[in-house]
């Protein structure tokens, strides 16, 4: 009886760190849509300049704890990003993740063909030096521009 108590508690331990982390993904999920969606909603009524000069600048709107908002042109010109610099102006259509994966070519065929939508790939955290699974979602701003928002998995 003892034993099948310590099995039954191991469990229910188990189903709540994973149902936790369930959550968190979907709060993640959540928070980047939404700011996608703040982002798509400004440029279209403050225009893009000043939209991308404040993700750029990292106002607190476009980052947070999780996430961050980028802006790129269906070209893969990236427009604005508030955590790399060097990334600003440079054409990443084929660019690669970590297993050769195409994600940026993918983040504007996804916002050309379907509007919005997540996309995976390995990519490395600030500060380490693995690659960790990453899931961006991309919004379909018009027909030039697109944004982003993603977290590590």
């Amino acid at each position: 009886m003892k034993k099948l108590m310590i099995v039954a508690l191991a469990v229910l331990f188990g189903l709540c760190i994973v149902g936790n982390a369930f959550a968190d993904e979907a709060a993640s999920k959540a928070e980047c849509i939404a700011k996608c969606e703040a982002v798509k909603a400004a440029i279209l009524k403050d225009g893009l300049d000043g939209v991308v000069a404040k993700v750029n600048a990292k106002d607190a709107a476009y980052v947070s704890d999780v996430t961050y908002v980028f802006v790129q042109k269906m070209d893969g010109t990236m427009l604005g990003h508030p955590m790399n610099e060097s990334l600003r102006g440079k054409n990443l259509i084929t660019i690669k993740d970590k297993v050769g994966k195409e994600f940026c070519k993918e983040f504007a065929s996804l916002a050309k063909e379907k509007g919005s939508g997540w996309v995976d790939y390995m990519w490395t955290k600030p500060g380490e030096e693995k690659p960790s699974q990453k899931i961006s979602y991309v919004l379909k701003v018009n027909d030039d521009v697109f944004v982003g928002a993603g977290f590590y998995k």
